[in-house]
Parts: C-alpha cells; sequence; structure tokens
C-alpha cells in the first residue's frame, strides 16, 4: 500500500475532531514531502537535533509536533517554530519553554505529559506533580506558554484491557485538571494519546491527537 492510502485509510478511519500527527521520525525529508504532497501538514519528531535539522529544507506551513523528552538545552532550538510541545514532564521544562519562547516574541502551546504506564522506562509527572506547577506563584506569571492539555503513553502490550484502563485514566486526569484549573479556558482541551498499536482505543477513551508513525511510513529506520 502506498504512503498515499496509507494516509488516507487513517484519515477516513478517524472521527473529525481528532488530529492525525504524522510521526516522521527517522524518515527522510523525501518521505515528508510525499505526506505533504497530500495535504496533510501536521508532523511530528521526538528528536530535538533531527527535528532541527530537517526543518530548515521543508515548507515553512507544516505545523511541527515534538513528541519526544525534551532536554532543557535543546528548547531554544525549536522555539522559533515548533507548533506543539506534547512533552512537558518537569516544572523546570515548562519555565524554560516560557523563558526561550519569550525571547522568540511567541507562546507555545504545551501539553503535560503523564506516566500511565506500567514501565518505568516511560516519561510524566504524577497528578500531585501536576498540581504543584499549576498551583505555583511562577507559573501565574508565564505569559509565553499555554498549557493545552494532556499527553501520555499506555503500556506496549497485547493487553487492549490494560491500555484501554491507562487511557481511561488519562482522560480522568484531564477531566479533573480541566474542572479544577481550566475550567473558562477553550484551548484546554487536547488529549494526545495513541500511537500505531493502539489510537484506535485511544480515540474510544478520549484522544483528540493521535502519534502516527509506522502505519503511514512504514517501519522506522535505523542506521
Amino acid at each position: 500500500m502506498c504512503i498515499h492510502d496509507k494516509l488516507n485509510e487513517i484519515l477516513n478511519a478517524i472521527p473529525g475532531h481528532v488530529k492525525l500527527v504524522a510521526v516522521s521520525k527517522t524518515k527522510p525529508a523525501e518521505d515528508i514531502l510525499a505526506v505533504y504532497r497530500e495535504g496533510h501538514k501536521i508532523f511530528g519528531e521526538n528528536k530535538a537535533q533531527e527535528l532541527i535539522q530537517k526543518q530548515p529544507s521543508l515548507p515553512d506551513d507544516i505545523q511541527w509536533h515534538f513528541i519526544g523528552h525534551l532536554q532543557r538545552n535543546k528548547v531554544k532550538y525549536l522555539v522559533p517554530f515548533v507548533k506543539l510541545i506534547h512533552g512537558v514532564d518537569s516544572y523546570r521544562l515548562l519555565r524554560e519553554i516560557n523563558k526561550e519562547a519569550a525571547k522568540a516574541d511567541r507562546v507555545i502551546d504545551c501539553l503535560l505529559q503523564f506516566h500511565i504506564a506500567s514501565e518505568e522506562t516511560k516519561f510524566g509527572l504524577d497528578y500531585h506533580e501536576a498540581e504543584e506547577i499549576l498551583e505555583s506563584e511562577d507559573f501565574k506569571t508565564f505569559q509565553n506558554v499555554r498549557v493545552c492539555g494532556v499527553m501520555g503513553m499506555a503500556t506496549f502490550t497485547e493487553d487492549e484491557i490494560k491500555i484501554r484502563r491507562e487511557f481511561k485514566n488519562l482522560k480522568q486526569i484531564f477531566d479533573k485538571l480541566k474542572k479544577s484549573y481550566f475550567p473558562s479556558h477553550e484551548y484546554f482541551r487536547e488529549i494526545s494519546a495513541g500511537m500505531s498499536n493502539d489510537y484506535p482505543i485511544a480515540i474510544e477513551e478520549g484522544s483528540t491527537i493521535i502519534r502516527v508513525g509506522s502505519l503511514i511510513f512504514g517501519e522506522r529506520n535505523y542506521g
């Protein structure tokens, strides 16, 4: 199946309110352009250095989502162009994004990443840590970040009951945050959950953004 067919199969299967992030990590510019020419403009990368190298040679109207673990010393390279940072997993990272975004005269949309999986290798906040960020006096002064929702990754397993339970937990976290901290903020509406292997379950449990790579581009290139 060609990229055109793969992309449209996914787009035709998901609800209209769900955004598809085409995860282009390890893929060359020509593969990204093949998807772009189909009219799709939302792409995701999980390595800052790789994204920094790719971005200048690709069309300016691409919406770049950074979906990986972001080191604070790489923030300044992304804020001039990134559309959404999915993986804010610490107060210090959010503060750095705000600082660098101010220098670039931009407001950067961010998602708080939560650790919902049983795998210890995954990053993310717990609910108490998120509360500490949102209730801090410093956060209230941040003018150059906008927290738009939450992000999480389920355990990599074939146990669909477990996956569903973890995505359900993320939706409950989103609902609590919305009620407690963002009740009148229309922009706090995103739940980034679901990848190639589990996105249908994620959508059923409330996801508004799915991150799909291999189903569109094929398996990752390692080399």
